[in-house]
């Protein structure tokens, strides 16, 4: 039998963070707690208006699979996830919450690592880039100079000064940089830029265009920098169609539905010659934590989350200077800060 807690959290940011669709300055987190035989794992969702998830809907749908985990056991925690599927359908970010504090839950139960379960190295794969969110170019290259020690930056754009932005912050850091524009691009711009920003030192272009622009694949063929889809590439269905559209995949667990999807998806695009990147919102370390037992399957990854934050909510694995320091703890290493919630 598995008891279910659900609680609110709203994480604070360093800075306001802005991307083409808008600002945030407060994060709202959904923190699922599943416990059973005195053991407690931890998942999280956050909200997003470009995906429909409010604090409300995802509590909802959450607590609606509380009979359904009394009746569960992470002793078998595929027929776990598998019912967590069908009774929640296409509702992703919820089923990442629950998927997350699942696989927690399992590894602590086993008194293992999750990446250790799966025979992952955690001292392979990339290292994280810092993300830099669009502001003036004064205020952007202020907030690289806070973080000098990072070894690769992904910089927002989608302004009508894009080339400006970058040129202004490669004055200042000799360090790889990757662009994103959150579908603010039109085809043309995407081609035009591409040269000039390959001649900065970007490594590649993130979701140019809007999802479902059917101009990506003329992008692909005469961008001058390799396109990786994010928007484009939610859930594992996504992964067909962008083989021959873009180079390579950003896979978000609260898109795809947490590890078990997103394992699925890395293995399918390997099968169709896609490079494989994981990416994450603006997260506690719940969610962080749970993103690194994958990094090792990785070519690269956004995992800077918690990094953003001016406060966070819990402890597990770190990200400084790019890098990743796991907690000598079994599951995915979280514990809350307050401890456990009420209720599990």
């Amino acid at each position: 039998m598995i008891d279910l807690a659900v609680r609110h959290f709203a994480l604070p940011l360093r800075h306001p963070f802005t991307i083409s669709r808008g600002t945030v300055a407060v994060q709202d987190t959904v923190i699922v707690q599943l416990g059973e035989q005195g053991c407690h794992g931890y998942g999280e969702a956050t909200t997003n208006p470009y995906y429909g998830a409010t604090v409300e809907s995802l509590a909802r749908q959450i607590s609606a699979v509380a009979p359904l985990l009394r009746r569960c056991s992470t002793d078998d925690l595929e027929g776990l996830l598998d019912g967590l599927t069908a009774e929640l359908g296409e509702d992703m970010f919820a089923r990442c919450a629950l998927d997350m504090a699942a696989h927690d839950l399992w590894g602590k139960r086993l008194g293992r690592p999750v990446h250790g379960l799966w025979g992952l190295d955690p001292a392979a794969g990339p290292l994280s880039n810092y993300t830099i969110g669009i502001d003036t170019p004064e205020r952007m290259v202020a907030k690289l100079a806070e973080v000098p020690g990072w070894p690769i930056y992904k910089i927002k754009l989608g302004t009508d000064r894009d080339l400006e932005i970058v040129r202004e912050l490669r004055r200042h850091t000799d360090r790889p940089f990757r662009v994103d524009a959150n579908c603010g691009w039109t085809v043309r711009q995407a081609i035009d830029y591409s040269g000039p920003l390959a001649d900065l030192g970007v490594e590649f272009i993130e979701q140019p265009l809007a999802a479902d622009d059917p101009g990506m694949a003329e992008v692909r063929r005469h961008s001058a920098l390799p396109v990786f889809a994010d928007e484009s590439c939610a859930v594992e269905g996504d992964v067909e169609t962008c083989a021959g559209r873009f180079h390579g995949i950003n896979i978000k667990l609260v898109k795809c539905g947490g590890l078990a999807p997103a394992r699925r998806m890395i293995a399918r695009a390997r099968e169709l010659g896609l490079r494989v990147m994981c990416g994450c919102m603006t997260e506690s370390t719940v969610g962080i934590s749970a993103l690194a037992q994958i990094v090792p399957q990785l070519d690269h990854v956004d995992m800077d989350g918690a990094a953003l934050l001016a406060a966070d909510i819990a402890v597990g694995v770190v990200v400084e200077d790019g890098r990743r320091r796991y907690p000598d703890r079994p599951g995915t290493g979280v514990e809350l800060l307050d401890g456990p919630l009420p209720g599990a």
